[in-house]
């Protein structure tokens, strides 16, 4: 028996202006900030690290990776609790997480104290990479999915934006050596009131009816903004939805390569592709990068002009998500990219004027930021079944930071190697993309998660 679309129409939808829901979505969106933040503050201390710590390139990447690979662990694990105890429970451990990363990173009396807590806060950053969009995918709307799941992606550039300007305000005031103490430690902020925030926003009522709890899923989706009617044929949906993940795997869903191949697969390949291009490589060592190219401009200021190019083509793709779809946006965007990385490395080799590097690179965010950027946590959040959904979103999240987290380390020793072969390796990365979306991936824009099995062909175990 097939599930009626009974959330697809707007008759059964709630507004997108209600309260509730507004609350909901912008909580956990806020995660994506706190995320961007304490992602990109790094690039505003290499130097004084380095100088601080006497590090060589080698042990630069280690510094700068050992938060990645807090965020693989916290984005391997995070689906467990998330799924048994609800993302927004999970969230508020996570939050805390942040906190103490922050100011434990502003405190740090030695570069192994430093690490330790920069792990902290990459458990945080890994966990809110999954449960967040989750959270978002199951309390959204299903014809505005794709725009408010792309909500935690611009929250995550507004906080990479954050992060530049903070840390140019700061190396502004002249505080010597111990810039980095206060760069780090601002981030302690903003998680304090995601903590808060994440105290008055109700639980997902998908993963409440998972639970047998009917009457407090009736009461969040009434928060969200539903009727009593709307309310009746939602909890209809996601029982019948559950209904039917029982009798294929009777004893509770368990996530399997036989029945979830193909979420599996899609969501190892959004996020793989995601880091190939070398987004965070980038943004990571986005001063390096600018003062080994030279230009008229500081390299902070080169940084915060790209934090708002970002910015701003972030905004572009929530507007066309839901209206382009994931895969046209993918095929687009994979193109330009690979387009833009070829002229950043020829630039940086020598074999093109050097004040292109910018111009190159604020091409390559214009194509980055409304397509992989923009789709990651959009694609990985809907495409598998609601009992795994956290467990199957941290398939695809983890592969986005072990990436990361190798990418990270490794760049600057490729990079005191050759300056322009990272950009090269990046720009085929894009290319071979753009084959694998044309040929493999299917579009799932507008289709109601308990819909989502049919369209991907997910069968029984």
């Amino acid at each position: 028996m097939q599930v009626a679309p009974t959330t697809g129409g707007s008759a059964d939808e709630p507004s997108l202006l209600n309260p509730g829901l507004i609350a909901c979505i912008a909580t956990a969106a806020l995660a994506g900030l706190l995320f961007g933040f304490d992602t990109a503050v790094i690039s505003g201390t290499t130097e004084a690290m380095v100088r601080t710590f006497r590090l060589d390139p080698f042990w630069l990447g280690i510094t700068v990776s050992a938060a990645l690979w807090g965020t693989l662990v916290g984005a391997l694990t995070a689906g467990i609790p998330g799924d048994r105890f609800g993302s927004r429970n999970t969230l508020r451990v996570l939050a805390v997480f942040y906190v103490v990363g922050g100011l434990g990173c502003g405190l740090a009396w030695d570069w192994g104290s430093l690490v330790l807590f920069r792990v902290i806060a990459g458990l945080a950053v890994g966990g809110s990479s999954v449960l967040a969009p989750v959270y978002i995918s199951e309390i959204a709307p299903p014809s505005k999915r794709g725009g408010l799941v792309a909500a935690f992606q611009f929250n995550i550039i507004l906080g990479i934006l954050l992060a530049y300007v903070s840390n140019a305000i700061i190396a502004s005031m002249d505080l010597g050596l111990s810039d980095w103490r206060w760069k780090f430690g601002v981030s302690a902020v903003p998680a304090v009131v995601f903590l808060l925030l994440l105290l008055r926003i109700p639980n997902s009522p998908r993963w409440l009816v998972g639970r047998g709890a009917t009457a407090e899923a009736r009461d969040a989706l009434g928060r969200i903004g539903m009727n009593a009617a709307q309310v009746d044929r939602e909890i209809d949906a996601i029982e019948r939805a559950g209904e039917q993940a029982a009798t294929a795997q009777p004893g509770g869903e368990r996530l399997s390569w036989r029945r979830h191949s193909k979420p599996i697969m899609l969501a190892i390949l959004v996020a793989g592709f995601n880091q190939l291009s070398g987004i965070n490589a980038l943004l990571y060592y986005l001063n390096d990068i600018f003062a080994a190219a030279g230009g008229s401009l500081s390299a902070d200021m080169q940084a915060v002009i790209i934090g708002l190019v970002n910015a701003l083509f972030t905004v572009v793709g929530m507007l066309l998500i839901d209206r382009l779809g994931r895969r046209t946006l993918l095929l687009i965007g994979s193109a330009g990219m690979a387009a833009c990385l070829s002229v950043a490395g020829l630039a940086m080799g020598g074999m093109l004027p050097a004040h292109l590097v910018l111009w190159a690179l604020i091409g390559f965010i214009a194509f980055f930021a409304p397509s992989t950027g923009a789709v990651i946590w959009v694609y990985i959040s809907e495409v598998f079944p609601t009992g795994v959904r956290g467990r199957g979103s941290a398939v695809g999240a983890s592969t986005h930071w072990g990436l990361d987290a190798v990418i990270a380390a490794g760049f600057p020793v490729v990079a005191a190697m050759s300056a322009s072969l990272p950009f090269l390796f990046f720009a085929v990365m894009m290319a071979l993309q753009f084959v694998v979306v044309l040929v493999y991936f299917p579009e799932t824009k507008g289709v109601p998660l308990e819909e989502m099995e049919r369209k991907l062909g997910i069968g029984a175990a």
